[in-house]
Parts: C-alpha cells; sequence; structure tokens
C-alpha cells in the first residue's frame, strides 16, 4: 500500500505527544458537544482499575439503571464489605 504523504500513519512517538480534546480552544470545543475528555481517575481518587467477571444478570440489572451504574456496583460493594 502506499504512503499518504500528507496524512502519514502515527508513530508510537506521534501518539505520546497527542493532546486530548481538552487542549482545544473552548469555541472550537463548543462545536462538538459530545466530545469527551480522556479519562484517568479523577485526582484524590482512591479507585482503581481491576477485571471482575460477574453474573450475566448482575451486570444487566445495574446497566438497566443507567449511567453511574459502575459506581452503583462499588457502592454495593463496598456495603456488603462491611
Amino acid at each position: 500500500m502506499a504512503s499518504d504523504q500528507e496524512n502519514p500513519e502515527w508513530t508510537e512517538a506521534d501518539f505520546a505527544a497527542a493532546k486530548g480534546a481538552e487542549a482545544l480552544p473552548a469555541d472550537l470545543l463548543a462545536a462538538f458537544p459530545n466530545t469527551k475528555k480522556r479519562g484517568g481517575r479523577p485526582a484524590g481518587s482512591n479507585k482503581q482499575a481491576v477485571s471482575l467477571r460477574l453474573d450475566r444478570e448482575v451486570l444487566e440489572k445495574f446497566k438497566a439503571t443507567g449511567p453511574g451504574w459502575q459506581s452503583r456496583i462499588n457502592e454495593a460493594l463496598k456495603n456488603a464489605a462491611v
């Protein structure tokens, strides 16, 4: 496949130097209202990412409650652990 000189394939260095949507000027960002900021945990958060297998029924029940279902699972586990 021929290389596109105007749009070359990104290198690892390109990805490392890339900035998220939060680096865009406010007026440009406003033109794309569904743009999400790149994640990571909020400053001061004590949460840790894990991989966890749950029964399908449990997952579906929590997801059916809408956005924030992961936090509700966390709260349920926290209450069960005390």
